[in-house]
């Protein structure tokens, strides 16, 4: 029964990876919709098309601030007939006493040596900065770009419905070293290559019950045994009434911190352009594998601690938990673990036309691989508890190690983008990408609330001298979900042996994410 403390932590958060994808790189990327592999955006050639640097010539610096507002909504109701092992859920599931709604507008990050950081309240900042160096009369071109490829973040309260899926968590990749370097082949043709050295990060601090059958069972005879009264027919027998449980009560909480500080990825890119008016570009972004190490601690509730004390303590309980493996009581449970992760590769390609001397129309088709994202794999420095009566009930579990099943799927995503030359010093862009998500129906949930998604974006760019010039951009996503009742195995199923991940076992679940974004960056020559 414990078993779902850590695996909602395990898993959670790694699906938000696809939210972030691309999303919080360049003000000219996200006016177009990142349709921009032909038409790439200045520095940020590294990372979207690392040939695109040979269209920079000189030394050329670029700051990019990006200003993030995020809102995350949930919302619960129960289908008629809601109840665990016949007690009414309507009127004992405190979720919906409380209406069912959940909303976070709180940002939060992982801080290395300190662990998830709630940010305040509102807009966030995230800066990035790049250069580049084009030698005279060289076709060479160097550059180097500090940034976040993945940062995805939040932070709710105490009471919000969706704790028991993450209270807080945080997915994070930080570029901080891209040396790149691209080549002019000839008139039409160019080439680049860019080793990426990166942080990774994921952390998460979530509740958790379990609204199981057989959780369900234990409250209906605790009930049965009188357990208020403190008199305990069968003792010493049996015992059941050491702490009051049943399927709505919180069975404790987890806090997980994992990181890898070195994780390298190289990125391939080609441009050709055959004509004025026409470009074609493509771009290869390897996977990065890691194994991300960390700590974590379970901390059980008080009730749930007496109860499998009590149950342990009396006669049958004893033999059982020793044939078994049953929970003893422990308050907590804690040490090192170690994960399994793949940061999947990319690829992505596209073309730009300019139409005439006033308009450019780009288009981009990108695919990430997601199905490498098939089951996650965990491993503990010591056998766990609660693991020793897992592996009793799934096939996943050994005492020191957890396998995670997700299915996810690869992905393509549609964008376009058009780019409208108002003056020799201003150009007005207007883009829109369609973002599939990887995440079967069987596995959604609210942590990571992804349905397929729609980023609109609009800005500009203006040249203010011969040397300088400054890019702005707007954008909005917003990405729904609904999860009927019993149609997820990460979320609400109510099949016996799902206690993995059913913390909302028999519920309805709507998710609605927003993202609104305003990015500004200057770049100049020196």
């Amino acid at each position: 029964m414990a078993f779902p403390l850590l695996a909602l932590a395990l898993v959670t958060q790694t699906a938000q990876a696809q939210l972030a994808t691309n999303l919080i790189t360049s003000p000219k990327a996200l006016a177009l919709g990142n349709a921009v592999t032909a038409d790439t955006p200045g520095i940020a050639a590294i990372h979207f098309n690392p040939a695109g640097l040979t269209k920079l010539e000189g030394r050329n610096l670029n700051v990019t601030l990006l200003n993030i507002r995020a809102s995350i909504q949930t919302k619960f109701d129960a289908p008629p007939g809601y109840n665990i092992f016949g007690i009414d859920g309507v009127e004992n599931d405190p979720i919906l006493s409380k209406s069912g709604n959940g909303r976070t507008i709180t940002l939060a990050a992982y801080l290395p040596g300190w662990g998830i950081i709630r940010l305040p309240k509102g807009p966030g900042v995230l800066p990035s900065t790049g250069f580049s160096y084009n030698p005279p009369g060289s076709k060479f071109t160097f550059g180097n770009m500090t940034y976040a490829p993945d940062l995805v973040g939040y932070y709710r309260s105490h009471n919000d419905p969706g704790r028991y899926l993450a209270k807080a968590a945080v997915l994070q990749r930080f570029t901080y070293l891209s040396p790149t370097v691209a080549y002019q082949i000839d008139d039409q043709w160019s080439v680049g290559m860019g080793i990426h050295f990166s942080q990774q990060a994921i952390a998460i601090d979530t509740f958790a019950r379990a609204p199981n059958l057989l959780v369900g069972v234990a409250e209906e005879l605790q009930t049965a045994f009188n357990c208020e009264t403190g008199n305990e027919p069968l003792a010493p027998f049996l015992g059941l009434c050491g702490g009051d449980i049943g399927p709505w009560d919180d069975i404790g909480g987890i806090t997980i911190e994992t990181q890898e500080t070195l994780s390298p990825k190289y990125v391939l890119g080609v441009t050709w352009t055959p004509t004025d008016w026409f470009s074609w570009g493509a771009s290869y972004t390897s996977e990065a594998k890691m194994k991300l190490k960390g700590q974590f601690e379970v901390q059980y509730s008080e009730d749930w601690q007496g109860f499998w004390q009590r149950f342990t303590g009396s006669l049958f309980g004893a033999i059982g938990g020793a044939i078994f493996g049953l929970p003893s009581g422990v308050p907590k449970e804690s040490g090192n673990v170690s994960m399994d992760f793949t940061h999947p590769a990319h690829f992505q390609t596209g073309v730009s036309v300019k139409v005439n001397h006033g308009l450019t129309l780009n288009a981009d088709l990108g695919w990430t691989d997601y199905s490498s994202w098939d089951a996650f794999d965990f491993t503990f420095d010591r056998p766990l508890e609660f693991l020793g009566a897992a592996r009793l009930l799934s096939p996943n579990a050994t005492e020191t190690t957890l396998t995670l099943p997700l299915e996810y799927q690869d992905v393509w995503n549609l964008a376009l983008g058009a780019e409208f030359h108002a003056t020799s010093r201003l150009d007005l862009r207007l883009g829109v990408e369609f973002r599939d998500s990887p995440i079967p129906r069987n596995r959604r949930d609210t942590a990571a609330p992804l349905g397929d998604a729609t980023l609109y974006g609009a800005g500009l760019g203006y040249k203010w001298d011969r040397d300088s010039t400054i890019d702005v951009a707007i954008g909005y996503l917003r990405s729904a979900v609904e999860i009927p009742p019993n149609t997820s195995l990460n979320a609400n199923s109510t099949a016996i042996n799902n206690i993995i991940l059913n913390p909302y076992a028999g519920l309805n679940i709507r998710t609605t994410t927003k993202i609104v974004q305003a990015a500004i960056s200057f770049t100049t020559k020196f």
